[in-house]
């Protein structure tokens, strides 16, 4: 019996690399995909996929009349749809609080009211708890968002567990360290840092680029999603993390490295306002419940992504500006 699936943000980063995995990872899935086709979303992503297997739909989750009729023919909803780019919320926050807030709460809605029976995986970032020096955040930890981003993805979660307790849904959050990999917007750190590269500009960092992140492969975060969905506890919170501590200026020269580029090409700019100085997340409940842990190690998964990048130039050309690979983005008119 196949399980039909739906996963908003489907033309997006982790979005279209999630119904990649899935139809290529489980044969009883049939996938419906919805966009809205705005910032970070690329219509390449989920071409050549089977007909029979998948469907993409253009529209907001933003939409009732659209998701009340979407969420009534699936057993289960994967929340991938929303703002992500930090910059972006600096300069101009009001579409992140629309999107990442009232969006979850329309598809909530719409499966509280149609469809109360059906799994919902809500996904979110461990940028909702700030940052942390020493130690990781846990799930029972605090939320501490820095920015306007992360502010309205906490904003989110906490709507989620929310329906969860006072409606009965079966609504699961994930917060997941940060993602890299095949079909990132070139605003992004590791695609800005390769796409630059490969044209020989500067690569900017920020401040001094010693801030750290826990870089994981979004193909092992898209098996995570998949296992939460199957074997989550409604009402749960599953943070994801590899355990790939490392400083962004590292991250930089392992690109350069790859691409035989010279270290010289960095530049240190100025910091962006709020910038958290490290994430960290323990990921003991979503490996022990659930038995996930990541397949890639670093090295493999940037060796890969920095090759997708170099042999998918009409990929991203569309998506490059003289704005998205800005050395300030928050500073820009959005």
């Amino acid at each position: 019996m196949s399980m039909n699936v739906l996963v908003t943000g489907g033309m997006g980063f982790i979005g279209s690399n999630l119904v990649r995995y899935l139809l290529e990872n489980r044969q009883d899935i049939k996938i419906t995909s919805i966009d809205n086709l705005s910032v970070g979303a690329n219509t390449a992503n989920l071409k050549n996929l089977p007909a029979s297997r998948h469907r993409f739909i253009k529209g907001d989750i933003g939409n009732a009349k659209l998701m009340t009729k979407l969420v009534r023919k699936h057993s289960a909803i994967i929340n991938c749809a929303a703002e992500t780019h930090v910059d972006r919320s600096i300069a101009a926050p009001e579409k992140f609080v629309k999107s990442n807030v009232m969006g979850t709460f329309v598809v909530l809605e719409s499966l509280r009211r149609f469809n109360p029976k059906a799994k919902m995986v809500h996904v979110s970032t461990d940028e909702t708890y700030g940052d942390i020096l020493q130690g990781s955040f846990s799930e029972e930890d605090r939320l501490k968002p820095s920015n306007p981003y992360a502010a309205t993805k906490a904003a989110a979660d906490i709507l989620a567990l929310a329906y969860h307790r006072t409606y009965g849904t079966h609504v699961t959050v994930t917060r997941c360290t940060n993602n890299f990999g095949p079909r990132q917007h070139p605003e992004k750190l590791v695609p800005k840092t390769i796409i630059r590269a490969l044209h020989d500009m500067t690569i900017p960092l920020y401040g001094a680029g010693t801030q750290i992140r826990d870089w994981i492969y979004v193909l092992d975060h898209c098996e995570a999603l998949a296992r939460v969905m199957d074997n989550g506890r409604p009402g749960e919170i599953y943070n994801v993390s590899s355990g790939n501590e490392i400083p962004n200026f590292e991250i930089v020269q392992s690109i350069l490295e790859a691409l035989g580029k010279p270290k010289t090409l960095v530049r240190y700019v100025e910091d962006r306002p709020g910038h958290d100085v490290r994430y960290s997340l323990d990921s003991q409940k979503l490996r022990s419940e659930t038995g996930w842990s990541p397949r890639h190690s670093f090295k493999e998964a940037l060796d890969k992504t920095v090759e997708w990048y170099v042999k998918n130039e009409l990929w991203w050309r569309r998506q490059v500006s003289t704005k998205v690979l800005n050395s300030a983005p928050w500073k820009q008119k959005w």
